[in-house]
C-alpha cells in the first residue's frame, strides 16, 4: 500500500462530491492506494475503496478516474458487498489486502506521507468476495451516471474506461486485468453507457483546469517513485521544464540517492510555488532520509503550517522531531504525533512513532498505551494485552488514559478468546 498526503487529497477531492451525491458520508469512506501495475479498483470491507497505482497512471484524464470512482461508489451505495460479506465490514485495510494478496499482510511503512510505500504483494489473486454479478455491475453503472449528472460531470470517462477494457473479455483469465475478472463486462453495459453519454446534457463537460493540474502532478509523482531514474528521465527529460516533469525528476533523483540534485530541483519548485505544502513535505522527507534530521524539521513544519489538518504531514514532522538527537524537539514531537493519531486513529505507524516520542520524553506508561493501540490495530492481541496492562500500572486510576488502557485490555482479551475458540 502507498500512503501519500497529496495523492490521497487529490483522490478525495475527486470523490467527495460523488459520495455526497450518493448520500454516502464522505468521512465514512476510506480510499486506499495499492501498489500494483494492473488496472483495478474495488470495494471491500463495506466502505473501503482500493485503487491500484496502475489505474491511477493509466487514467488519461481526471474524468476517467472520476468515472471509475463513481462506479465503485455505486457498489457502496447499493450495498453490493455488505449483503453477502457482512464479516468484512469492519475489517482493516491490512487484513483485506492480506486476503486479496494471497495472505501477504501489509506492513506499516516509514510514516512520511510523500513516500510511505508498503508492499503487500506483487499480483492480485482473485477472491470470491470481490466478484460482482453482471446485474450489480449494471446497477453500479447507473448509480455512477446519476452521480456524475448530479455533480455536472460527463460520463465519457467511465465509458472510455469500460471500452478500453472491453476487448479483454476475449483474453484468457491470466492475461486479463483484474478489473475485468472482478467486474464482469457486457455489451449491454457498454451500450447503456454510450446511450447515456449521447443524451446527457453534461456530455461536453470538461475537467476543471485545477483537476488537470492535480492529475498531471499525481501521475508525475507516482511515476518518479515507482520507476527508476532512467525511465523517469525518458518520460520526463531534462528539456521538459513543466512543473510535473521537474517534480518527477526531483523524486527520481532522490530515489536514486542523488539527494543534492533532488534538492536543487525541489528548491526551484518552492521558489515558483512557495506555499505548496507537498513541496515542503518532500524537502523534509529528502533531508530526513539523507540523515539531515534537524534540517528536515523546518521543512516539515512549514508543510504542517500550510496544511495543519493532514495526519500524514503531522506524522512526518513528528517523526523528524522524534528522530532528532537532542531533547529539544521531543515535546513538540509528542504534540504533533498526538494530533496525527487524533486525525487518523487507525494509523499504526502514527501510534508507533507516538510511542517512541513518549518513551524519549520518559512518559513510559503513555508509551505502553500507544504501543497497545498499535498492536490492537495490527491484530497482535497478546502483545496488546501486555502493553495495556503495563500502561495501567503507571497511569492514574480513573484517568482518561487509564480507562482507554482498560478498553484495550478488554478488546485484546475478547479477540484472544475468539481466536482460541
Amino acid at each position: 500500500m502507498i500512503r501519500d498526503a497529496e495523492i490521497e487529497t487529490i483522490i478525495r477531492t475527486y470523490a467527495t462530491p460523488l459520495f455526497e451525491a450518493a448520500s454516502v458520508d464522505p468521512r465514512a469512506v476510506e480510499v486506499l492506494i495499492v501498489e500494483d501495475t494492473t488496472l483495478n479498483a474495488f470495494v471491500a470491507g463495506g466502505q473501503k475503496i482500493f485503487v491500484n497505482t496502475g489505474l491511477l497512471l493509466a487514467a488519461e484524464t481526471p474524468n476517467q478516474l472520476i468515472g471509475v470512482i463513481a462506479h465503485e461508489t455505486g457498489h457502496i451505495a447499493g450495498g453490493h458487498l455488505a449483503r453477502t460479506h457482512e464479516a468484512l465490514r469492519n475489517a482493516s485495510a491490512q487484513s483485506i489486502l492480506a486476503m486479496i494478496l494471497g495472505g501477504a499482510a501489509a506492513a506499516a511503512g516509514a510514516g512520511d506521507a510523500a513516500a510511505a510505500i508498503i508492499t503487500g504483494g506483487a499480483t492480485l489473486s482473485q477472491r470470491t468476495f470481490l466478484q460482482y454479478t453482471r446485474a450489480q455491475e449494471g446497477a453500479a453503472d447507473q448509480a455512477a451516471v446519476r452521480m456524475l449528472d448530479a455533480t455536472g460531470q460527463s460520463a465519457i470517462g467511465l465509458m472510455e474506461f469500460i471500452e478500453k477494457l472491453g476487448d479483454q473479455e476475449l483474453l484468457v483469465a491470466s492475461s486479463q486485468d483484474p478489473y475485468v475478472r472482478t467486474h464482469p463486462l457486457s455489451q449491454e453495459r457498454v451500450a447503456s453507457l454510450r446511450a447515456h453519454v449521447a443524451t446527457s446534457r453534461f456530455k461536453e463537460a470538461k475537467d476543471p483546469p485545477e483537476f488537470l493540474v492535480m492529475h498531471a502532478r499525481m501521475q508525475a509523482k507516482l511515476f518518479g517513485y515507482l520507476n527508476g531514474l532512467v525511465q523517469t528521465l525518458r518520460k520526463y527529460p531534462e528539456s521538459d521544464t513543466t512543473l510535473p516533469a521537474r517534480y518527477a525528476r526531483s523524486i527520481a533523483y532522490h530515489r536514486a540517492h542523488q539527494s543534492q540534485k533532488a534538492l536543487e530541483l525541489l528548491g526551484d519548485l518552492i521558489v515558483d510555488v512557495p506555499d505548496d505544502p507537498y513541496f515542503h513535505e518532500l524537502k523534509g522527507q529528502i533531508l530526513l532520509e539523507s540523515q539531515q534530521v534537524d534540517a528536515a524539521i523546518p521543512a516539515y513544519a512549514r508543510a504542517v503550517e500550510l496544511q495543519p489538518d493532514d495526519a500524514q504531514l503531522r506524522l512526518g514532522l513528528g517523526q523528524a522531531q522524534a528522530s532528532s538527537a537532542g531533547p529539544a524537539y521531543i515535546k513538540d514531537a509528542v504534540e504533533n504525533l498526538r494530533a496525527a493519531t487524533a486525525i487518523e486513529p487507525r494509523n499504526p505507524t502514527a501510534w508507533r512513532w507516538l510511542a517512541t516520542a513518549y518513551a524519549r520524553d520518559e512518559q513510559l506508561a503513555m508509551a505502553a498505551l500507544a504501543t497497545a493501540e498499535r498492536y490492537v490495530l495490527t491484530g497482535v492481541y497478546r502483545d496488546a494485552l501486555m502493553q495495556a496492562n503495563r500502561a495501567m500500572k503507571g497511569l492514574p486510576r480513573g484517568s482518561p488514559a487509564y480507562l482507554r488502557a482498560q478498553d484495550l485490555e478488554g478488546l485484546a482479551k475478547q479477540q484472544l478468546e475468539r481466536q482460541n475458540q
